[in-house]
């Protein structure tokens, strides 16, 4: 498999586990397409991160890697988006929600909802949800918190489970995933989670789509009135479409965390791969231009 920027000398070698999930990614994939001019305000620079699943290790090693972009660039403001699914299916959940919850990050942080999120509120109000839940990766959350997830493996004590996840999880924990917001919207990008539905207007899009939709989105050829980043459908590699960003690399399966930045008209990609993927003549320096495909 070869890096973001296609380059052979940019080769990731997966985990068994990519390997395998290999075609279901693959079913995803779109052939880069050349972007319109896109542009973020003058003196503005913005971070946008895919889904994090759990996976504070690669959280914590791109916060390092943003703190290590800032002093390479000139800005007069910076923030970073967050593109929600920040719990399930990885070890951390706990760790990457206290580390947003308490703004742990280089620069001020946009928090978007992801569908896992509405999972885990969904399950505080009714512990039959578990029911589904648990088939979303909802056991790997309960575990980061010190849950005992037994019974639950099970297929039975969800109410005993609700009432010891409900101990032990944190009041701003919850304060922060009720206040996520559902879509950002910077100079010509517009961020969320899933995607949109297309021919109704940005400003009109409801929360299930913007949560959840896969199609028509994915294949929609149409311009949606700004350049939609979003994460929610993985791919092996970030997908780049003259209307859409796709930047869920699926972090808990490939180990790699993807990273957007935008700054003026220009794109580029940070990824941020895991110790747990063997990786073959890859380093973590450097990112991808995405706009003319070169490494820089």
């Amino acid at each position: 498999m070869t890096g973001p920027s296609g380059n052979p000398d940019q080769k990731i070698g997966t985990s068994k586990f990519a390997r395998w999930a290999n075609p279901f990614f693959k079913a995803f994939e779109r052939t880069p397409a050349v972007a319109t001019t896109r542009r973020v305000p003058d003196g503005t620079l913005v971070y946008c991160i895919g889904d994090i699943h759990g996976r504070d290790d690669l959280l914590r090693d791109m916060a390092e890697r943003v703190e290590a972009d800032l002093k390479t660039c000139s800005f007069d403001h910076a923030v970073t988006v967050f593109l929600g699914d920040y719990i399930d299916r990885g070890p951390g959940s706990k760790g990457v929600v206290e580390r947003l919850a308490t703004s742990q990050w280089p620069t001020p942080i946009i928090a978007l909802a992801g569908n896992h999120e509405d999972f885990l509120l969904s399950f505080l109000d009714d512990a039959g949800f578990l029911a589904f839940w648990r088939s979303q990766g909802g056991l790997e959350t309960l575990h980061s918190y010190g849950v005992n997830i037994g019974s639950a493996m099970a297929g039975r004590g969800f109410e005993e489970v609700q009432a010891a996840f409900t101990a032990r999880f944190p009041k701003q924990h919850r304060d922060f995933l009720e206040a996520l917001k559902v879509s950002a919207s910077i100079g010509d990008y517009f961020f969320c989670h899933a995607g949109v539905r297309p021919g109704v207007a940005l400003d009109r899009q409801n929360r299930d789509d913007l949560l959840n939709i896969r199609e028509p989105f994915l294949s929609s050829e149409a311009e949606h009135g700004k350049l939609v980043v979003h994460g929610h459908t993985p791919a092996v590699d970030p997908e780049i479409r003259h209307n859409r960003i796709g930047i869920d690399t699926a972090a808990y399966a490939t180990g790699q965390l993807t990273c957007l930045v935008l700054d003026k008209d220009q794109q580029r990609v940070v990824p941020v791969v895991g110790y747990d993927v063997q990786r073959e003549g890859e380093s973590h320096g450097g990112s991808v231009n995405i706009q003319n495909n070169r490494s820089i």
